[in-house]
């Protein structure tokens, strides 16, 4: 499965640092995926429902490898956006 396109949207919000979307084979799009900026730096938030006191990712990946080429990939759209490139 690849990511065909990426979208990020800067957000105003200080924890939230933007919202992205991503394509994967030019057949599906998730929508809601956070960037964040947590203790140890920026990362990328799959997204969920709060259940209860705590949030249930609703889309995720399977695999820790899928899961970082998908934070890589947001991550680098979003530095560059920040950037102004």
């Amino acid at each position: 499965m690849q990511i065909t396109e990426i979208r990020v949207s800067i957000s105003d919000d200080k924890r939230v640092k933007a919202f992205a979307s991503i394509t994967l084979d030019n057949e599906l799009v998730i929508h809601g995926i956070k960037i964040l900026d947590g203790k140890k730096g920026v990362f990328v938030a799959m997204p969920s429902k709060r259940a209860g006191d705590k949030f249930k990712d609703i889309v995720h990946p399977l695999n820790i490898d899928f899961r970082r080429q998908i934070q890589e990939k947001i991550l680098e759209k979003f530095n560059s956006i920040e950037k102004g490139d």
